[in-house]
């Protein structure tokens, strides 16, 4: 596949990354030498020095041949400008990152797909959702939501007093007579690898097990792993950039109490004028003393998501210390998530990544709709709709040879959430939910077709 990324910053970098280890051809264009010097010696890719929105360049970079072109440049003027420009001279997809929500809001209303730009993504929205779901779902580590929830990913590290724990994934099944989760992947405790779960697989203490849930298996997993829903209501968020201001915004919306602790004086003035339902306090929230001076205590969750990574990890673990039952954490440093659990941290996110898993499901083939790549673990999570003359169609899953490093975790059927076993019947036009390592990705594929 032909892909071209303007933009050699932290999220284009990252993206071509990723996208160079899957054997993609990918040409980076960037007006910046030195980012570009970077990329060139680190990756197996291909880079142009230029702007983007020069059609000469895109010209030379080959665009009329390219299958997906993404604009992840920092400005949103030059992103959109040149996903019009590359359709038009013969990309077949584009993508741009924007940065003003209010496109997304009515992308529909004002047609961005008339004037060639097919997906719009905002880091900072992908961010502040995933805060969002983080904290209605406040026992869990990861979620992801399929079909507005229709099936859920619930991730969640095993205590010695969970039921499930020292029982296989079988007999785990037959500790509730209809169950609405199933575990799709394992990390042991202290081992990086990531094991897709058999029925035969057991489930040790100090694993951390992603489940997929339909309507109602978060409560049933709460029930065998001794945890306790716990309402979240007072939230404080240290960080007024783009993230906290949208976060703030979302959540005062949904009737969250809201403190918001900003550093700089002239920018907490605006966010006091933008979100009069949250309050909005200008200090340094590195500072201990100003953290308990406002009720730090009485918190149920603590969002840090200012500029510094090292700031937001500390400060989670004051408030951590402090008795805060849910702590978010924004990352650069895609190694510090591996950190994330050890040091007490419930939530790590990067906007690179949600960025990154936003865009991936246009390189999948096969009709993908959704998909995400699983924190700390080595394995993808994919949405595809199934076709008539797909290979999976019209057969029962314990008939199909699918891989063993893959597994089906649920089928959204007329908008219901189904956990398919065995002897479930995959019909035409079933959104299929499949979670596989890298190993598997191709054969998986390969039955949607």
């Amino acid at each position: 596949m032909k892909i071209i990324i303007a933009g050699a910053g932290e999220v284009g970098f990252h993206l071509a990354k990723l996208l160079s280890y899957e054997s993609q051809e990918i040409t980076l264009i960037d007006p910046k030498k030195d980012s570009l010097i970077y990329a060139d010696t680190h990756l197996d890719i291909k880079v142009v020095k230029g702007d983007a929105t020069s059609i000469e360049i895109l010209r030379d970079s080959r665009i009329e041949n390219v299958d997906l072109f993404i604009a992840v440049t920092s400005s949103e003027t030059t992103n959109i400008t040149a996903c019009v420009l590359a359709k038009q001279l013969g990309a077949k997809k584009t993508v741009a990152r924007i940065s003003n929500t209010e496109f997304i809001d009515l992308k529909d209303e004002v047609g961005f797909t008339k004037f060639g730009i097919d997906e719009l993504i905002s880091p900072e929205s992908l961010a502040a959702a995933e805060i969002e779901l983080l904290l209605n779902q406040s026992v869990f580590n990861d979620t992801y939501e399929f079909e507005d929830g229709a099936l859920t990913m619930l991730g969640l590290t095993l205590t010695k007093d969970a039921a499930i724990v020292d029982k296989s994934v079988k007999d785990a099944a037959k500790l509730i007579p209809d169950i609405h989760f199933v575990p799709i992947a394992i990390q042991r405790f202290g081992s990086h690898l990531t094991i897709i779960p058999r029925g035969d697989t057991m489930l040790r203490e100090g694993d951390h097990v992603v489940f997929m849930t339909s309507k109602g298996g978060d409560e049933e997993l709460c029930n065998l792993t001794g945890k306790f829903k716990v309402d979240i209501k007072n939230v404080m968020i240290l960080g007024g950039g783009k993230i906290g201001n949208k976060t703030a915004s979302d959540l005062t919306d949904n009737r969250f109490n809201i403190k918001l602790i900003e550093k700089d004086k002239e920018r907490a003035f605006e966010l006091a004028d933008q979100l009069p339902n949250a309050l909005v306090i200008n200090g340094d929230g590195r500072n201990v003393e100003l953290l308990q001076e406002e009720s730090i205590k009485e918190m149920d969750a603590f969002i840090s998501v200012t500029g510094n990574s090292e700031t937001n990890i500390m400060s989670c673990l004051v408030a951590k210390s402090k008795g805060v039952k849910k702590t978010i954490a924004l990352v650069e440093n895609m190694d510090y998530f591996e950190l994330s659990h050890s040091i007490g941290i419930d939530t790590l996110i990067n906007k690179k990544l949600l960025a990154a898993n936003s865009i991936f499901r246009y390189i999948r083939k096969g009709e993908v709709v959704a998909m995400t790549k699983l924190s700390n673990m080595d394995a993808e999570l994919l949405e595809f709709v199934v076709k008539p003359t797909s290979k999976i169609c019209n057969k029962e899953i314990k008939n199909l040879n699918f891989p063993l490093s893959a597994i089906i975790g649920g089928v959204i059927r007329d908008g219901e959430g189904l956990i398919a076993l065995g002897d479930f019947y995959i019909e035409a036009g079933d959104r299929v939910v499949v979670c596989c390592l890298p190993k598997s990705i191709k054969k998986v594929e390969s039955f949607f077709y």
